[in-house]
């Protein structure tokens, strides 16, 4: 994996997602928001590495691109911290669609796809903010002595 990612590639991967969230809010099906669940799992806690856009992005898009100075890379922490806010917000859409409960699943899936598209379209990323804003306010690493 590497140390920094490209921020076009974070861009690629939200709008996969957000098709993928805008089919489970159009069809309902706990099984399109279960898919999407597993793979911010993969990011979120086993490593950016697995997500397959990244991987479609990696080898068929980023070789067409001008390469990205080192400057203008994203630090994975954020990022991967994004992925699980986003994995919470499917885990919840995909109960809620699997139970029946639509209403709840919906609400948790526009909210989940709202983020993914602001994203993609805009390159905002609402997760990564949520993490600065915690970093901030977090307990500081004292260096020993």
């Amino acid at each position: 994996m590497p140390a920094t990612l490209d921020p076009r590639g974070i861009r690629f991967t939200a709008a996969i997602t957000s098709v993928i969230l805008a089919i489970g809010l159009v069809t309902g099906s706990w099984r399109v928001l279960a898919v999407q669940t597993v793979l911010f799992a993969l990011c979120a806690f086993v490593g950016m590495g697995l997500n397959p856009w990244g991987a479609v992005y990696r080898s068929a898009v980023a070789p067409r691109l001008r390469a990205v100075p080192e400057s203008e890379r994203e630090s994975p922490a954020p990022v991967r911290f994004s992925q699980g806010v986003g994995f919470a917000f499917a885990v919840v859409a995909t109960a809620g669609y699997a139970l029946e409960w639509t209403t709840l699943g919906m609400v948790a899936n526009a909210l989940a796809l709202v983020a993914a598209l602001l994203n993609a379209a805009f390159g905002y990323c609402l997760g990564c903010q949520l993490y600065l804003v915690l970093r901030r306010f977090g307990p500081v690493k004292q260096e020993a002595r």
